[in-house]
């Protein structure tokens, strides 16, 4: 039996979208906006009322130069007592020059309150290859009183490998260890169009940390895989991961989802996980599909496996 929370649309040519609940129970939502332009806002006592809620843009790229093009999935998180929003930008004159920048806001409201550009995210000392190319998709988790980022970077050039790489976080503007590899696509669902590992997403459940992330092309073979750890495990050790033999979220043509992928997850308001992605309705796209406006923003309930692992459908 479907339930209202079942893989439905949240919101129309919203990409990468992220949905955080804080502490006061409020829902915020941010994601990639179609032209790629700038960064929104929007708040609501309940999920499904981010649909209806006005959006509030809180920053916009810049004429040239850094932060000036491709301004890709802005995550919104809270950290030590401010709020810091976590995004890709490319530059006008160097449009492929992606790399992950922050935006810092100390009022306790994000929608109203100045947000102050921090730059780009600063590597640790000692770390000479960190955003150094192709680098997007960060997020944020903490796990046994450290912080850690997990983002994704291109190795090799512009036909290179995007990998996810993971590292502890001394600051939310810097990293504290030198970037770890977490996972290089390895398979030939993650390796259709381009090889791709990438929208990494943390879930801490039952002693385990799961990262959900995004594999191929961003058309319909974008899909979904599954690293996990144990919670107790070292985070900086690829030995503590392993990763899924086969996606946990593809296509689905009954359903009208095509190319899932760039998930968040948070809790309904009983307490349930949810996941947040992205998808189309169709498969055939005219163009480029980076330009295709119509990812929406889906969501649906988790469901979970014997073993206590998720199950994405």
């Amino acid at each position: 039996m479907k339930t209202e929370l079942d893989s439905t649309l949240l919101l129309e040519q919203r990409a990468d979208p992220y949905v955080y609940r804080h502490s006061d129970g409020m829902y915020y939502f941010t994601g990639s906006v179609p032209a790629y332009d700038g960064i929104e806002l929007r708040r609501s006592a309940t999920i499904r009322g981010l649909a209806e809620a006005s959006p509030v843009i809180i920053w916009k790229r810049h004429e040239s130069g850094p932060m000036s093009e491709h301004i890709w999935a802005p995550e919104l998180h809270y950290l030590d007592g401010k709020w810091y929003v976590y995004f890709a930008a490319g530059e006008r004159e160097d449009i492929w020059k992606i790399r992950p920048y922050v935006l810092e806001c100390a009022a306790d409201d994000p929608l109203t309150g100045e947000w102050i550009e921090r730059g780009m995210m600063q590597r640790a000392e000692g770390d000479p290859y960190s955003f150094t190319d192709f680098s997007l998709d960060a997020t944020v988790f903490e796990n046994r009183g450290k912080r850690y980022f997990v983002w994704a970077q291109k190795v090799g050039g512009e036909k290179g490998i995007s990998n996810l790489y993971i590292a502890e976080m001394e600051s939310p503007l810097k990293l504290k260890t030198i970037q770890v590899l977490l996972s290089t696509p390895d398979y030939d669902w993650e390796r259709v169009d381009f090889w791709v590992n990438e929208g990494p997403a943390v879930l801490i459940r039952g002693g385990k940390v799961y990262i959900a992330y995004s594999a191929s092309g961003t058309g319909a073979c974008y899909c979904m895989g599954l690293l996990t750890a144990s919670a107790d495990a070292d985070m900086l050790d690829p030995r503590s991961w392993s990763k899924s033999r086969y996606p946990v979220m593809v296509t689905d043509p009954e359903c009208k989802l095509y190319g899932p992928g760039h998930n968040s997850f948070t809790l309904s308001e009983d307490g349930e996980d949810v996941v947040v992605f992205h998808a189309r309705p169709y498969e055939k796209i005219e163009g480029n599909p980076l330009y295709d406006p119509n990812r929406h923003a889906m969501i649906m309930k988790l469901n979970w496996n014997g073993d206590g692992s998720p199950r994405f459908q």
